[in-house]
């Protein structure tokens, strides 16, 4: 029986380096190897399958027809390789090794703080490397295999995906002390075109998740528009209404870290029914780590509600 000369799968990743950044220089940078090494593993895979994927010129590169077929089996043959060393890590200590998680700017500066501790404490032999970017950004990460779970807020729309939930976030409304607002004990959703309402820019989930929760679009309840600044940052907004630009709401976490210490703002929680967001752990269906990936949620669950959570045994 002949035997196949196949593609490793070093050349596999070099290729998908190269496919997303049609660059040599920065697909190799990328790749932790020399421009050169990374030119002769390409060379290399396109004599094993004896095909061009490639075509070079002197400013760019550009992945053939035939070329993004193989990137897109490559992208699968990888991911299914890696959930293979998972399987052989899941009967090792839970949460040990290297992992990689994803968490959202509105969670991450808040929420990890207080949880590494705790991880370091109890899991020692974990190696966690953190990406903080935009929900939209990390569940791309997460389903090209780059991240192995992500820390976002719900509701969002995650096809392909589990997750655990780790618990409700609140929101409150920030505004000066001196504001007429401030006088009430709870603020209704009503009265917040009185602002105006500043929120963080398009693409921040937190910002669709403010206005889901007090009863809003992207105009106030009169018509007129929520905001007509916007911020990047949940320490921007605080400044931004320390000036006296409006009114924010601010999720609990924020609050409880400290993100309104030093200036002379107020929160007033909204009228009705509980308005939180929901904040959640999620990963690839199927995945071999998924025990690991629960007991993660649990501690999050922990720190951010006090609920104990009996440490796992090693196996």
């Amino acid at each position: 029986m002949a035997i196949t000369n196949l593609p490793t799968l070093k050349q596999l990743r070099h290729l998908l380096a190269l496919a997303e950044y049609g660059h040599f220089g920065r697909a190799a940078e990328a790749s932790h190897v020399t421009q050169s090494t990374l030119s002769a593993s390409i060379k290399e895979l396109e004599q094993v399958l004896g095909a061009q994927l490639v075509d070079r010129t002197k400013r760019r590169v550009t992945v053939t027809p035939l070329g993004q077929t193989v990137v897109a089996k490559a992208r699968v043959l990888l991911q299914e390789a890696e959930d293979l060393v998972e399987t052989a890590r899941a009967n090792q200590a839970p949460l040990s090794g290297p992992l990689q998680l994803g968490v959202i700017p509105t969670i991450g500066p808040f929420l990890l703080p207080r949880v590494l501790p705790l991880l370091r404490r109890r899991h020692p032999d974990l190696k966690l490397y953190l990406t903080e970017d935009l929900t939209e950004r990390l569940l791309e990460q997460l389903h090209a295999g780059k991240l192995d779970l992500a820390l976002i807020a719900l509701p969002y729309d995650m096809p392909g995906l589990e997750q655990a939930a780790v618990g409700e976030d609140p929101f409150s409304v920030a505004l000066p002390e001196k504001h007429e607002l401030a006088k009430l004990d709870r603020i209704d959703p009503d009265s917040l075109e009185r602002g105006p309402l500043l929120l963080l820019r398009d693409g921040h989930c937190l910002r669709e998740h403010a206005l889901a929760a007090c009863r809003l679009s992207n105009r106030g309840p009169g018509g007129g528009h929520v905001d007509a600044f916007q911020a990047t940052s949940l320490y921007t907004l605080v400044q931004m209404v320390e000036n006296g630009l409006g009114l924010t709401l601010l999720p609990k976490l924020a609050l409880d870290a400290g993100i309104l210490k030093g200036t002379h703002l107020v929160t007033r929680p909204i009228a009705g029914k509980s308005q939180a967001r929901e904040l959640a752990l999620v990963w690839r269906r199927g995945s071999a780590r998924r025990e690991e990936f629960e007991l993660m949620a649990g501690l999050l669950r922990q720190t951010l509600t006090g609920t104990k959570v009996e440490k796992a045994e090693r196996p």
